[in-house]
């Protein structure tokens, strides 16, 4: 399954992060690249209907939303999960940039 970047704030998240980091997200990256749909717990999640979260654990929980659009893979938004919830704010913006797909 081909993966798209919605935009270039996800690569700017990508920039701030430690190196072990970006490797554990690009191989999550690599792994939804390689079984698309059907890849799920644990390391992805659906949260809303067409949105749905790459888990990546570590040092820091990190999560990439996305959502299926034309038979590709689009990267929505990144972020740091620091509490139980997926912050309302990264979650609004998420759904924000959704409509704009659809």
């Amino acid at each position: 399954m081909e993966i798209k970047f919605f935009d270039d704030s996800l690569e700017k998240f990508l920039e701030f992060q430690d190196n072990s980091s970006v490797a554990k997200i690009l191989r999550t990256i690599d792994l939804l690249e390689a079984f698309g749909y059907k890849l799920s717990m644990p390391h992805s999640k659906k949260i809303a209907e067409n949105l749905f979260e790459l888990r990546i654990h570590g040092v820091q929980k990190i999560r990439i939303l996305y959502t299926f659009h034309k038979s590709k893979a689009v990267l929505i938004h990144g972020f740091v999960k620091k509490s139980m919830k997926i912050p309302k704010k990264d979650l609004n913006f998420a759904l924000q940039k959704l409509r704009q797909i659809r």
